[in-house]
C-alpha cells in the first residue's frame, strides 16, 4: 500500500538532496522531523485503523505540507521551471501516483515500532518453541511478533523490555 502521504514524503527527501547538492542549506531541523514523519507514516501503515496513529499521520501531513513550503520557497531561487518540475510531481503524488520507488535495502531496520514503546529484536541461532518467548514476554507485559522462525521483536516500556531480554539471554547460547 503506497499513500500518497508517503509519496509526499519521498519527492520532498528528493528535493532536499537536490537543494543540497546545488549548494542551499536545509533549515536545521527539516532532516529530523523527515525522519520522524516517515516513522510516523510506517506506523500507520501496519494498522490504519489505530485511532492515534490516524491523528499521527495527520499532523505528520501538516508537517509535511509546513516542510514543503519551506523547500519550494528555497526552490524559487532556482527559477520557475525548477519549481514546476517538483510541483508536477508533487501534483502526481497527491493523485495517489508513484513518483519514486523507495531503494531497496537488505538491512532491516525497526522503522515500524509502536508509538510511545521501546523495542528491541531478537535474532536467534536455532528456532525455538513460540511458547516459551510468549511466557517471557507476557509475563513482562511485551508485546512480540515473529518475524521468522528466528527473529523474534518486542515492544514495551523500556525497564521491562531490559528485563525481557535478559530472561532470553539464554536462548543465544543455544545451539
Amino acid at each position: 500500500m503506497s499513500l500518497p502521504s508517503e509519496q509526499n514524503w519521498l519527492i520532498l527527501q528528493h528535493l532536499i538532496s537536490d537543494l543540497t547538492k546545488k549548494g542551499y542549506e536545509i533549515p536545521k531541523g527539516i532532516n529530523s522531523e523527515m525522519g520522524i514523519i516517515r516513522s510516523t507514516i510506517s506506523s500507520y501503515k501496519r494498522d490504519p485503523s489505530h485511532p492515534e496513529l490516524i491523528n499521527g499521520l495527520a499532523k505528520a501531513e501538516m508537517s509535511l505540507n509546513n516542510i514543503q513550503r519551506t523547500l519550494l520557497i528555497m526552490a524559487e531561487e532556482e527559477g520557475d521551471e525548477y519549481v514546476d518540475q517538483w510541483m508536477d510531481m508533487l501534483k502526481k503524488a497527491m493523485q495517489g501516483e508513484k513518483v519514486f520507488e523507495f531503494a531497496k535495502s537488505r538491512s532491516r531496520f525497526l522503522i515500524n515500532a509502536p508509538p510511545g514503546l521501546t523495542t528491541g529484536r531478537i535474532n536467534l541461532r536455532t528456532p525455538l518453541a513460540e511458547e516459551r518467548v510468549q511466557e517471557i514476554a507476557e509475563w513482562n507485559g511485551l508485546i512480540i511478533e515473529f518475524n521468522d522462525d528466528v527473529t523474534v521483536e518486542l515492544h514495551g516500556d523500556k525497564e521491562d523490555l531490559q528485563f525481557g531480554l535478559k530472561e532470553m539471554g539464554s536462548f543465544f547460547l543455544e545451539e
